[in-house]
């Protein structure tokens, strides 16, 4: 059998290496072997060793001995162990990003703009929740110059935990929004929760706070902010007097928009005012010029970034021989980020009956799911668009209860919906498809894009 310290060594001088699903195991990988919803990881030990795995952890002590086995009695404790000493000996800046939506979006685009012409270590996919974090810092090159980790949470106490682990010295917190109200209940306890990443008692590493403050709940975090010491308060808002939006105008068919960067004005052309998108950019050149970087290495690549996939990236495809655009926001959704996504759509500037929308179930909602999905309807304009298409039990019974004469189509079966679409999408359509992650639109979504891609 492997001794503790030969597998801690192995981990802290390498990077990349920890994996938590056979499928992904290359040469030289680490394998562990965790409880998952549907199969414990210890099924897939030969496998993994198979493929090319140099160790296994496992919390199986009667699993057959092997050189390649190692066995720990609770691995998330001794994960967190080597975690912590690995962060200890890392000297390059670290980054922590958090806030209800849009947390892998900006954790992508700064890790797309700094890579150019710096060496960092970025959280993979949307590792953010305590397993997630801590496989992040277990894969930390510790000669990289940044590091950007996602810092998630779905219930109190958590970020609080995860700061104490990243110690992040610049913090983002992307938006206050009604997200895992299941559990937090209100947009207030969220700001309170998130809050907790730049607190001293938590992260005695902070040092700069960037925040977009656009609502009361958002209001919270300036209030906290300002009664801690040594932490640099940065703005991208409308009260900022560093940095925010200064015009957006029509530019031929598409949109200049002027940002004010420290007193300089900023000039970029884009297709859509897509809000978050451009929040994001504000946040990387605040970055940039905070920590006096190259901005023009980041306006230069600006025209070159694309959205992350199932959060905005557009695929052109060919469905029942006619040539349409899929605007993929299938990965998640919440009340805020669903009537932002139509208010982009609108902001499209193609004629109006050649857009869809295709909704589907929020989740993590708690006892008002059904008030939420009705509301977001009441609030939904159908006669602008081609048609509206919704799916899912909230939904529902949401167009059951409005006016009879609603111009909402509710479809049960996604079958139904391809259908639908086959029969009446004509060339050149746009459609949203928007909805939280493990739906049954969020599925349909996979099939769709599926088809022929152009």
């Amino acid at each position: 059998m492997i001794e503790l310290n030969q597998l801690e060594k192995y981990i802290i001088s390498k990077k990349d290496k920890i994996q938590i699903s056979s499928k992904d195991i290359k040469s030289g990988d680490i394998f562990l072997a965790l409880k998952g919803k549907r199969f414990h990881g210890n099924k897939f030990l030969n496998e993994a060793i198979d493929k090319g795995a140099k160790f296994c952890v496992t919390d199986n002590k009667n699993f057959k001995k092997n050189k390649k086995i190692l066995y720990v009695n609770n691995i998330y404790k001794y994960l967190s162990k080597i975690a912590k000493t690995k962060r200890d000996l890392y000297k390059g800046k670290v980054i922590g990003i958090t806030g209800s939506a849009g947390k892998t979006t900006l954790k992508e685009t700064l890790a797309f703009f700094l890579k150019k012409d710096h060496t960092i270590s970025y959280s993979k996919k949307s590792y953010n929740n305590q397993l997630g974090v801590l496989i992040s810092l277990l894969n930390l090159n510790l000669k990289s110059n940044y590091a950007i980790f996602e810092i998630g949470t779905n219930n109190f106490g958590e970020i609080k935990f995860l700061s104490n682990l990243v110690k992040p010295s610049e913090v983002f917190i992307t938006n206050i929004q009604s997200t895992h109200l299941e559990n937090f209940q209100t947009k207030n306890n969220i700001a309170r929760e998130k809050a907790d990443i730049f607190i001293s008692k938590y992260n005695n590493n902070r040092k700069k706070l960037y925040l977009n403050v656009s609502s009361k709940s958002e209001n919270i975090l300036i209030t906290k902010a300002k009664k801690e010491k040594n932490l640099k308060i940065i703005r991208i808002d409308n009260s900022s007097k560093k940095y925010f939006i200064k015009k957006i105008s029509p530019y031929k068919k598409l949109h200049k928009v002027t940002l004010s960067i420290n007193k300089k004005k900023v000039n970029i052309v884009t297709d859509a005012i897509v809000m978050h998108r451009l929040n994001n950019l504000l946040f990387c050149l605040a970055f940039y010029n905070e920590n006096s970087l190259n901005i023009k290495s980041v306006l230069n690549r600006f025209k070159f970034l694309k959205p992350v996939e199932g959060r905005g990236l557009v695929h052109k495809i060919s469905l029942n021989k006619k040539k349409i655009n899929i605007i993929d926001e299938s990965y998640n959704a919440n009340p805020d980020t669903m009537l932002q996504s139509i208010k982009n759509l609108e902001n499209i500037k193609v004629k109006n009956n050649k857009k869809i929308i295709i909704l589907g179930t929020m989740n993590e909602l708690g006892n008002n799911s059904y008030k939420i999905h009705y509301k977001l309807l009441q609030q939904l304009d159908a006669t602008i668009f081609k048609f509206v298409i919704l799916c899912g039990e909230f939904f529902e019974l949401s167009v059951k209860n409005l006016n009879p004469n609603n111009e909402f189509i509710h479809f049960k079966n996604t079958n139904k919906i391809m259908q639908f679409l086959k029969e009446k999408v004509h060339n050149n359509d746009i459609i949203l498809i928007k909805c939280s992650n493990s739906t049954k639109i969020n599925k349909f979504a996979k099939i769709l894009l599926k088809q022929v891609s152009i």
